[in-house]
């Protein structure tokens, strides 16, 4: 959990819009669904005022951005989705990453006048669970990159000044973040994304045949319906800007699946430390935090030793509801954290509990490590940086 006063609290400016602030709501997977999956999402952040008939209503953004694309891109979509214009990612990581520095073209933005004036409330939230069991497994590593950390990303680049001086972090009024993977999860290693070379990916591996779904969608997105839309403008993956051999080819092995400009490889405990190391996350005294965690296990009698070989399992009422995340679930609560190259820093913490760990970490004990909801570890849910 991560929380700060807001709204004219300690160390945060009143908002300075007429009415509510507006509220982003970052989708993911299905996104261009938005509110048929939502519903009427807006009257419910308008039940305050329900018997006030003169009081301004919210205003509820949903913005789709790529499902599958790496916390840069995203990030960089967001903000052109909102303020309008032509994404651009940056002349050194569209080089360093192998694709064109400029994406979609938003003629017209969701909200243009987005600014340290008029900032933005944002929730990030994911999609698989809202799915059918039958589904619900293809989508896991998708659901993975959702919401939170795409919005810290976002602010770390305001704050380097990514999208010109004049924009501020302070543009993000609030950021609530619902079960997502700040610090990684070790299910992504689980379906495909090998231990030892991240980001390579295991042949023949759920994550291999995703990626390959990815490419189908990409090659054929003229023809695909908007919630299958992967926002691969900048890669040139569409039978209208690449070739058949190349799309076979990539089939075979791909330079987007197996590279680290891609969700797979934000979500592993390598790229998340990567990101903490230069402080992306960091708390801004203008923001207010929340990060709701949720788990779907219990501790397991064992004889084992609590440290990092402990097993959590999730209740058997869940094999019923859901039976992939129950697997998932099954497997983390046991997952072997020192097969992982590089050693994640969550295991450093946990074998060392110290005070410097203290200061950096939530908890990092066998049971933040363990419970998990079957996609994110409880430790990763939190965010990043210590906000008291």
């Amino acid at each position: 959990m991560c929380d700060k006063n807001i709204g004219g609290g300690p160390g945060v400016s009143p908002t300075r819009t007429q009415g509510p602030t507006p509220l982003v709501i970052v989708e993911g997977f299905l996104g261009g669904a938005g509110p048929l999956l939502w519903g009427n999402f807006g009257s419910h952040c308008d039940s305050d005022c329900q018997s006030d008939a003169g009081k301004p209503r919210r205003k509820v953004i949903f913005v789709s951005i790529g499902p599958v694309s790496s916390l840069h891109d995203r990030a960089c979509e967001l903000y052109y989705a909102l303020k309008g214009g032509t994404v651009d990612y940056g002349a050194a990581h569209a080089r360093a990453n192998g694709h064109a520095r400029y994406g979609r073209h938003h003629h017209v933005g969701l909200y243009p006048e987005w600014s340290f004036e008029k900032p933005l409330h944002f929730i990030g939230h994911s999609v698989a669970s809202i799915f059918s069991p039958v589904t619900s497994h293809m989508l896991l590593i998708i659901r993975f990159h959702q919401g939170g950390p795409t919005i810290t990303k976002l602010q770390w680049l305001l704050d380097i000044g990514f999208f010109g001086r004049s924009e501020t972090p302070n543009m993000v009024l609030s950021l609530t973040a619902i079960s997502s993977p700040f610090r990684g999860t070790q299910v992504v290693y689980t379906l495909g994304e090998r231990t030892d070379q991240a980001p390579r990916v295991r042949p023949f591996s759920i994550g291999s045949l995703l990626t390959k779904g990815v490419h189908i969608a990409s090659y054929l997105s003229p023809y695909m319906p908007t919630f299958l839309d992967m926002h691969a403008d900048a890669r040139s993956m569409s039978y209208m800007t690449t070739s058949f051999r190349k799309f076979v080819m990539s089939l075979r092995q791909s330079d987007w699946g197996e590279s680290r400009d891609a969700a797979p490889f934000d979500v592993t405990f390598e790229a998340a430390d990567l990101r903490e190391a230069n402080f992306e996350g960091l708390p801004h005294p203008q923001t207010y935090y929340r990060s709701y965690a949720a788990q779907m296990v219990r501790t397991a009698k064992t004889n084992a030793d609590t440290a990092i070989h402990g097993h959590h399992k999730p209740s058997i009422r869940y094999a019923l509801l859901n039976l992939p995340l129950f697997a998932l679930s099954s497997i983390m609560g046991s997952y072997n954290f020192s097969a992982i190259k590089p050693s994640p820093s969550v295991v450093a913490c946990h074998n060392s509990y110290n005070d410097f760990y203290r200061s950096r970490w939530h908890d990092c004990g066998d049971q933040a490590i363990r419970a998990n909801d079957g996609i994110v570890p409880i430790f990763s849910q939190w965010h990043p940086f210590n906000c008291s």
